[in-house]
C-alpha cells in the first residue's frame, strides 16, 4: 500500500483525490521527481535529494509554474513520506501541477496554490541479469525539438516517451534511444546515456550546459547523470559533453544508461549491432559498483 501526502495531509489511498479541474489533469501542466529513499533505524536518506529538489525548483520557475516552492518544506515533506512508509527502500515520487486554476483565465499566474502529491512505494526491483549481462535498445521512432523551451525539464509530458518504451518491449529491448531533430543524440526515453570509447566517456550536452548562444539542449540535466560525471573524475576518467551521433554510438567501445531507478545499465546491443566486444565493459562496471556503493551507503550519509 503506497503512502500519500497531499497538499500537506497523508492519506489513504483511496482517499487522495484531486480537483477535476486540477491544470495536471486538465492541461498536463506539471513536474515530477522521482527519487530513491532508504530507512536506517526509522529515519529516511534520499539520494542527492537536494539536486532532485533544486531542479524541481529550478523549472517551476522557468516555466511559469510557481515561484513559491519551499526547498525545505520539500525536502521535509519527502523524508517524512518515506519514514511513513516505513519501506526499507522506497521509490518516492514528487509532483508538482499548476493547481485548481483555469488557464484561459489565469495563465501565466504565479499567486496559484500548486499541488504538492508525493507518494512512497516499494523501489522497483530489477533482475540481476540486466546489470550483470547487459541489456539491448532501439532507436525511437520520436524526436526531441531543441527549440520546445519545455523539452530538458522533467514535465508530466511523458506520454511520447512511454509510447516509445512499449514500441521497444515488443521489440524486447529494455529502452529506445531517442535522437534530437537534428539528428544528435539526446539519451533514453527515460534516461541519460554515456558512451566510452578510447578510455574517455562523453554524453550529450544538457539543458544549461550549452555555449552562448548555441541552439538550447533538449536533454534533462539527470542528477545520476551529474553523480557518474563526478565519479568518473574521481577515478580520473575524462568526461566531454558534446553533440553525439548515431556513428558515435555504433562505434562506442561501452554504452550505459543512468536514472534514479536502476542506476547505471549498461548496454551491449543497439538494435541489431553488438556494443564493442558484446560484453559489459570494465566502465560500466565500475560505474555501476559505485553507484551500488553509495545507495547502499546512503541512509548512513
Amino acid at each position: 500500500m503506497p503512502t500519500v501526502f497531499l497538499n500537506g495531509k497523508f492519506l489513504e489511498r483511496e482517499e487522495a483525490r484531486v480537483s477535476a479541474f486540477d491544470a495536471g489533469f486538465q492541461h498536463g501542466v506539471g513536474l515530477f521527481e522521482t527519487m530513491l529513499a532508504r530507512l536506517d533505524e526509522g529515519e529516511a536518506a534520499v539520494f542527492r535529494l537536494e539536486q532532485h529538489l533544486d531542479r524541481l525548483i529550478g523549472s517551476a520557475k522557468d516555466l511559469g509554474l510557481s515561484d513559491s516552492l519551499k526547498r525545505n518544506a520539500l525536502a521535509e515533506a519527502v523524508r517524512t513520506t518515506a519514514e511513513k512508509s516505513a519501506l526499507p527502500k522506497s521509490r518516492i515520487r514528487l509532483t508538482i501541477t499548476g493547481g485548481d486554476l483555469n488557464l484561459l483565465s489565469t495563465a501565466g499566474a504565479r499567486g496559484t496554490d500548486p499541488t504538492v502529491l508525493i507518494v512512497a512505494q516499494p523501489a522497483t526491483e530489477y533482475p540481476p541479469e540486466m546489470f550483470d549481462r547487459g541489456v539491448s535498445v532501439v532507436i525511437a521512432d520520436a524526436r526531441a525539438n531543441p527549440l520546445n523551451p519545455f523539452e530538458g525539464h522533467k514535465s508530466l509530458n511523458y506520454w511520447w516517451r512511454l509510447r516509445s518504451l512499449q514500441e521497444a518491449a515488443a521489440r524486447r529491448a529494455a529502452e529506445s534511444i531517442v535522437l534530437q531533430v537534428s539528428n544528435h543524440l539526446c539519451g533514453g526515453c527515460v534516461s541519460n546515456l554515456f558512451i566510452a570509447k578510447g578510455g574517455v566517456l562523453y554524453t550529450p550536452i544538457a539543458r544549461g550546459e550549452e555555449e552562448p548562444g548555441a541552439i538550447p539542449s533538449p536533454v534533462l540535466p539527470g542528477v545520476v547523470r551529474s553523480a557518474v560525471i563526478e565519479w568518473a573524475s574521481e577515478k580520473r576518467i575524462g568526461v566531454s559533453r558534446q553533440m553525439l551521433s548515431v556513428n558515435d554510438l555504433m562505434d562506442a567501445d561501452e554504452i550505459f544508461l543512468t536514472n534514479s531507478s536502476w542506476g547505471v545499465l549498461p548496454v551491449v546491443k543497439v538494435e541489431a549491432e553488438a556494443v564493442g566486444d558484446g560484453v559489459v565493459g570494465e566502465v560500466s562496471k565500475a560505474m555501476r559498483e559505485r553507484w551500488m556503493a553509495e545507495t547502499d551507503a546512503v541512509a548512513g550519509s
